[in-house]
């Protein structure tokens, strides 16, 4: 495996186009104008992974009032993301990244250390993409439990 690509603030936010849980395509260019929180889960439909999307279904009117829009992504099928989403009253877009492309370009998929062992795996991370396309803020290798409450802190919401 290459290197992990580390996103600095300030630096452009890799863009991608990636299908939804609807079979939609989603492009990073699509919100030019607005701030995107785009967060990195492992897997649909798991426990910690069903926590942080619903912290942030339950975060989604004061971080829209203050002009976020949040998009998750992960290796799942659309198919998966759309079961996902309906369990869960998930009402984002939720990305399908398969070929985990866009993970490894923000840095997201790589090596980590589960219960001591080191696997290659979806690095739980969430950025914050101002409105210009450049990354304003990296939480890297996060806990779902708390995280997003530690996002709002961070973002004054």
């Amino acid at each position: 495996m290459t290197e992990r690509v580390i996103l600095e603030p300030g630096q452009p936010a890799p863009d991608f186009s990636l299908s939804d849980q609807n079979g939609d395509t989603v492009s990073l260019s699509d919100f030019r104008g607005r701030r995107v929180i785009l967060f990195a889960y492992p897997e649909a439909l798991t426990p910690g992974c069903s926590t942080e999307a619903c912290d942030f279904r339950d975060s989604m009117a004061p971080l829209q009032a203050a002009g976020y829009t949040v998009l998750g992504i992960s290796p799942d099928a659309p198919e998966k993301q759309k079961r996902f989403a309906e369990r869960d009253g998930l009402d984002y877009p939720l990305l399908s990244d398969p070929d985990r492309a866009t993970l490894i370009a923000y840095g997201a998929y790589g090596e980590k250390n589960s219960y001591g062992r080191i696997v290659t795996s979806v690095i739980r991370s969430t950025f914050v993409i101002d409105a210009e396309g450049r990354i304003e803020h990296v939480l890297a290798n996060v806990k779902a439990t708390g995280h997003v409450a530690r996002v709002r802190k961070l973002l004054g919401v």
